[in-house]
């Protein structure tokens, strides 16, 4: 019985942990970026573009090129929101044994 109260506490530690984890998830901002910094991107911590930054050089280009730029710079930003968020679950289920656990973006 004793391992069974030892697993239900550790389930609520990591509960407890993925909260408080989830939480500064939340707070994470990123910049993504392209053009040789013409085009910036600002995502939070849940996905949702914060700003974007377009340099007046780069208005002079054609529609095309602005938006190939606008969407490199935007998967810039989520591929650095996705190895921000990994690394802080991963500090929370790494002392947890739960491998392979990746959060979904």
């Amino acid at each position: 019985m004793t391992d069974f109260t030892k697993i239900l506490d550790k389930a609520k530690e990591l509960e407890a942990k993925m909260k408080e984890s989830q939480e500064n998830i939340k707070k994470i901002r990123v910049e993504g970026i392209s053009g040789a910094n013409s085009v910036k991107v600002i995502l939070d911590g849940e996905g949702i573009m914060q700003k974007i930054e377009i340099s007046d050089e780069i208005l002079k280009e054609n529609k095309s090129v602005l938006e190939d730029l606008i969407t490199a710079a935007h998967n810039n930003a989520k591929s650095k929101l996705r190895e921000k968020t990994n690394e802080e679950i991963s500090k929370t289920a790494g002392g947890f044994g739960i491998p392979g656990f990746k959060w979904p973006l």
